[in-house]
Order: structure tokens, then C-alpha cells, then sequence
């Protein structure tokens, strides 16, 4: 199966990669992690999310931050609406994916189906020709040289990756500075999950690769429930406390769930989100635990590049990924290509 040149250019590293992609997780690396230092990995990461200007405050949320946490309990009560207004699926994706997902259909046929979207097909080319995705020194021009140097099951990733960016898109002055963040750590885990789920099916693998593309979902979603809070609330007020930080891990995978129920995607989608949500435990369910990992390597990952994690830090988290360090510089190598 073909992969994203950000895993595949050096069969040495490829091999290495995979090696860390199927190793299980033992029993010792397991009762090594109960007695080691815990690290609050989701509060250092929505530090990278949301650069504190002002001090840290603790528990004590500020106005905007109750504000955003009732809009939140409001939407985890009617997702619905989140999904139709606030963060809607775009509706061709279903089509598009499953014409894509049926290897009888004749590509001619889908050529033209997705050259109706020109938005789709310009952001398909550049994705194609991206520096994490390209495959070769061949520029690729038109959508037939996709389908033939890519192949379908590639494709059909590219395309859903472009739907999903769509869908997430937020003004550039705020994409800069969470949205696009968000979007790399979506984009991330995506790719990272298709390698941890080496030893699952196929099929497993595709719904994997979705899984980390749509997992974050709900903290867009929150995003922009964010920004028209912002509108209301005192100059310079920012979400900075750490009480925020943990109420929005949480919440922020839970609507994830609903809302991946909403768009009436399969049940494995919800279930294994569902299952994500619940921070106080690694999950144990193949697709859950391949996302979760996947998740903490990039968080690890982007942090580390950022300069907001030291050492100490990052080796008590890979004792959680069950990544050596040597295994943790090979990837967080090919993760900064995304």
C-alpha cells in the first residue's frame, strides 16, 4: 500500500518506523508508568494552542472562559445543531468516498465526479504536490496522474483530507494562530495512525487514518463557538487557565463523538472517540488505542519542536507511547515534514 512520502522516503527509516508501529505494549512499560511522574501532556498542549499572555490561573476560569465551557455544555446537549450550523460535514464527502472505496467503479468516472468541485480539484493537486505528500521529483498536474502515481486507497485519503480541511477552515488571522495547529496535529495523527495500525486490516487501517483526521473536530468546533465569544469579552481577556485546559480535553472529544454520530458516519467512528474521551485511561480497543498513541506521539512531537517540552518531560511521556527515544527521533523527524 502506498504511503505519504513523509514515511516512505528511506526504506531504512521505513523499516524502523514500522518495527515502532507494531511493537505491543508490555507489561512492564505499563507498571513503569504508574510509578513515574505524570505529565499533563493536554495542558502543555493547548499552551501551544493558545499562547498565555497573562499568567496562569488555575482553577479560576475568567469570564470568557465560563462563557465558552456553558456554550460547550449547551452544545454537548444539542449537537445537532453544532453539526448543521456551526461545523457541517460536507455533503459530498459520502458520495466521494465511496465511489472511491469501490474498486469497480471506472476512474474516468471519478475524475470527473470530483473536477465538479474545482476547489476540491485545485486543493488536491496541491496536496499531491505538497513536501509530506509527494512521492517523486514529478510534479503531478491533472487528476489522471494522481490516480495513476498515487493509486485509489491513497487518493481516496487525499480527498478526504482535503473535505476535512474544508469543513475546519477558519479566518486567517485565527487560523494562524489555532486552526492551523489543530489542522497539523489532525494531519499528524491521520498519517501516524495508518502506520501504528500496520497489523490491523485494511479496511481497519482506512478507518483509522479517519479517525485521526476527525478526532479533533470538536475543539474546532469549539474554536468557533470561541470567536464570536471573543466579541464580548473584556480587551486582552484570553483562555488561559489550567482549569479551561482540562474541562476543553475532555469536552472537546466528546463532542468529537457526537458530532461524528450526527454526520451519521459508522458507529466504529463514535465508539472508539467515545472511548478516547475518556482521559483517565489508555484505551484498550484496537482503532481507540492506535488514535490514542498516534495522538500523544504528535503532541509529544509538535511540543518538542516548539521548544515547550524539556527531556525530563519527554522521556516520562514515551514511556506512555512505548517509544524509546531513538524511536521518538526517527518519527518526530518525518512529523515535521507535516
Amino acid at each position: 500500500m502506498s504511503r505519504p512520502k513523509g514515511f516512505s522516503q528511506d526504506r531504512s527509516v521505513q523499516q524502523k518506523i514500522e518495527q515502532v508501529s507494531v511493537k505491543p505494549v508490555s507489561k512492564a512499560v505499563v507498571e513503569e508508568a504508574i510509578v513515574t511522574d505524570s505529565v499533563d501532556i493536554s495542558a502543555l498542549f493547548y499552551s501551544l494552542l493558545f499562547p498565555a499572555k497573562t499568567a496562569d490561573t488555575g482553577g479560576v476560569a475568567n469570564n470568557l472562559e465560563r462563557n465558552i465551557i456553558s456554550d460547550v455544555e449547551l452544545a454537548l446537549s444539542s449537537p445537532q445543531e453544532i453539526a448543521e450550523n456551526v461545523l457541517k460535514l460536507p455533503t459530498r464527502m459520502a458520495e466521494l468516498d465511496r465511489y472511491l472505496a469501490d474498486n469497480n467503479a471506472d476512474t474516468n468516472d471519478l475524475v470527473e465526479l470530483i473536477q465538479q468541485d474545482p476547489v476540491l480539484s485545485v486543493e488536491l493537486l496541491k496536496l499531491c504536490n505538497s513536501p509530506a505528500f509527494k512521492r517523486s521529483e514529478k510534479e503531478i498536474t491533472s487528476l489522471q496522474q494522481a490516480f495513476v502515481q498515487l493509486g485509489r486507497e491513497q487518493l481516496r485519503r487525499y480527498v478526504s483530507t482535503c473535505l476535512v480541511r474544508e469543513m475546519i477552515a477558519i479566518k486567517p488571522i485565527y487560523y494562524r494562530r489555532f486552526g492551523l495547529q489543530v489542522w497539523r496535529h489532525s494531519m499528524q495523527v491521520a498519517s501516524l495512525s495508518v502506520q501504528l495500525a500496520q497489523h490491523l486490516s485494511e479496511e481497519d487501517q482506512e478507518t483509522a487514518f479517519m479517525l485521526g483526521l476527525l478526532h479533533d473536530v470538536g475543539k474546532i468546533a469549539i474554536f468557533k463557538m470561541l470567536l464570536d465569544a471573543f466579541h464580548h469579552a473584556e480587551p486582552g481577556e484570553q483562555p488561559n487557565s489550567w482549569l479551561f485546559r482540562q474541562v476543553m480535553t475532555t469536552k472537546s472529544l466528546t463532542l468529537s463523538a457526537l458530532l461524528v454520530q450526527c454526520w451519521q458516519l459508522p458507529k466504529r467512528f463514535e465508539s472508539s472517540l467515545s472511548l478516547l474521551a475518556n482521559t483517565t485511561s489508555q484505551p484498550v480497543e484496537p482503532l481507540a488505542a492506535v488514535v490514542w498513541r498516534a495522538n500523544l506521539i504528535s503532541e509529544c512531537s509538535m511540543l518538542f519542536q516548539a521548544n515547550k517540552l524539556d527531556n525530563a518531560c519527554l522521556t516520562r511521556l514515551l514511556i506512555d507511547a512505548d517509544l524509546s527515544r531513538e524511536e521518538f527521533d526517527i518519527l518526530h523527524e518525518q512529523l515535521k515534514e507535516i
